[in-house]
């Protein structure tokens, strides 16, 4: 009985240790993701990069909308009833004001939405990385279901042979006291 109860006891110490070592080898392999992700990069703006974000951010606002619209709303009242126009109507001036801001706010805001759609495929990255390490981590999982029923597979074919040795020695006992 005692050498069937430690050698339970060796088998379960070496799924144990078995099991350690998928922990470990799953350990090793997340590693290299868990530091991409936690270790991002920063990003070193230029200065023009710096102003086209603030440029952006302003052109695309509703202050910029109402400010321009405030400011040609006064251009336009200011050169229609004032005495001294410098402007008269059909405003080719602020034709000419309007064309140059729109020719060099599209290409500056460009800029902006270039970088931005650079740090979303960085974050898309990241983001495939996350997947990959829970697909890691599943595919861990299961090692250790697999392993864990491997051995309790084993303890019970070698518990069955062991139960059966002592029924036949029990009845081998049982039929020289008949």
């Amino acid at each position: 009985m005692d050498t069937a109860k430690s050698h339970i006891t060796q088998s379960a110490q070496e799924q144990i240790s078995r099991l350690q070592e998928i922990v470990q080898d799953s350990i090793n392999e997340q590693k290299l993701v868990v530091d991409n992700l936690l270790n991002e990069p920063e990003e070193i703006l230029t200065r023009g990069q710096s102003i086209s974000d603030k440029v952006a951010r302003f052109g695309g606002s509703w202050n910029f909308i109402i400010s321009f619209s405030i400011i040609l709303l006064v251009w336009i009242v200011f050169n229609s009833y004032a005495a001294n126009k410098f402007d008269p109507y059909p405003f080719i001036l602020m034709n000419l004001v309007l064309s140059t801001i729109a020719a060099l706010q599209a290409p500056v805001i460009m800029m902006s939405q270039n970088r931005k759609e650079e740090r979303d495929r960085k974050r898309n990255e990241n983001d495939y990385m996350v997947n990959l390490k829970a697909e890691l981590q599943v595919r861990s999982l299961h090692q250790k279901i697999d392993l864990m029923q491997k051995e309790q597979m084993k303890v019970l074919y070698e518990t069955q042979a062991k139960q059966l040795e002592l029924l036949e020695k029990i009845e081998k006992s049982l039929q020289k006291t008949q």
